[in-house]
C-alpha cells in the first residue's frame, strides 16, 4: 500500500494493512482509546498524519505503550546513552516568564538555541508547533513531551533533553484539561529508538510523589539531581526483575 499524503484518511482496512496488523486488533485499539481516531456513522476513520505521531509517541516510550518498540541491533552504540549524557542543570528552565501554548515553545526553542543544542530557533518553534498542531504533546498530570513530527540531524547538533517548569501552570490542550506545569523538550536528531532514557523518563514520572518533588525543587540543580536520583531507583528496579 503506498503511504500517500501525511494528512490522508485512511479505513480499518487499510490502517490494518500500513501497521501490519489485523483489522479487529485496530478496531479493538481504536475502541478503547489509544489509537487516534474519529467515528463517521458506524466507520472509523484515522488520519495518517495523527498516527504516525502516535507510533512515533509509542516508539519514544512517552505514552502508553500498546506497540513492541523495534530496536536496531546496528545502532547499539546511541543504545548507551543515559539521561546526563543527553541533559545537564543548565538545560533546566525552573521558572518559565510565558503563560501561552505560543510563547512556551518560543521561550524553551530559545533557549535550546542558547545553549547551542539546535542551529536554528526559527526552524525549530516551526517544528515543534506544527507536532501540536497534529496531536498535542501535554499528556495531562501537569506534564507535556515536545518533539518534532520528522527528524533533522542538520538543525540538532546532539540529543538532548530541555525542561522548563511553570509554578502557576499554563493552558497546553492537555488531554484531561488541566494546566500544564513540567514541559519536557525532546532534541531527536535520528528516525531510530536512540534514547533509551525516553522510556525510562514515562516510569520516573508515573512513580508515588516524582511530579511533586520536580514541582517543589528549588533551583535548577534541585530539579537535575531529582531527575538523576529517579533515574537510578527506575535502573535498580529494572535490574532486580
Amino acid at each position: 500500500m503506498s503511504e500517500g499524503p501525511p494528512d490522508r484518511l485512511l479505513t480499518v482496512k487499510e490502517l490494518a494493512a500500513y501497521l501490519r496488523l489485523n483489522e479487529r486488533t485496530v478496531l479493538k485499539l481504536a475502541a478503547e482509546g489509544p489509537l487516534p481516531a474519529v467515528k463517521v456513522g458506524n466507520q472509523w476513520r484515522f488520519r495518517k498524519a495523527m498516527i504516525d505521531t502516535w507510533l512515533d509517541d509509542q516508539m519514544l516510550g512517552i505514552s502508553r505503550p500498546y506497540v513492541e518498540p523495534v530496536v536496531n541491533a546496528g545502532s547499539s552504540g546511541m543504545l548507551l546513552l543515559d539521561l546526563a549524557s543527553c541533559f545537564a542543570p543548565t538545560h533546566v528552565l525552573p521558572a518559565l516568564a510565558a503563560g501561552t501554548k505560543t510563547t512556551v515553545v518560543d521561550e524553551l526553542a530559545t533557549h535550546c538555541y542558547r545553549l547551542g543544542l539546535i542551529r536554528d530557533k526559527t526552524w525549530f518553534v516551526g517544528a515543534l508547533i506544527e507536532r501540536e498542531n497534529v496531536m498535542p504533546s501535554a499528556t495531562g498530570n501537569g506534564v507535556a513531551f515536545l518533539h518534532t513530527l520528522r527528524r533533522n540531524p542538520e538543525q540538532v547538533v546532539r540529543p538532548f533533553m530541555l525542561l522548563g517548569r511553570s509554578a502557576e501552570g499554563v493552558d497546553f490542550d492537555a488531554l484531561d484539561g488541566e494546566p500544564t506545569h513540567l514541559f519536557f523538550v525532546l532534541g531527536l536528531k535520528y528516525n531510530e529508538l536512540h534514547l533509551p532514557w525516553l522510556t525510562k523518563l514515562a516510569q520516573m514520572l508515573v512513580r508515588p510523589g516524582a511530579l511533586d518533588a520536580l514541582l517543589e525543587a528549588p533551583d535548577a540543580e534541585a530539579i537535575y539531581e531529582t531527575l538523576i536520583a529517579a533515574e537510578r531507583v527506575v535502573a535498580q528496579g529494572t535490574s532486580m526483575r
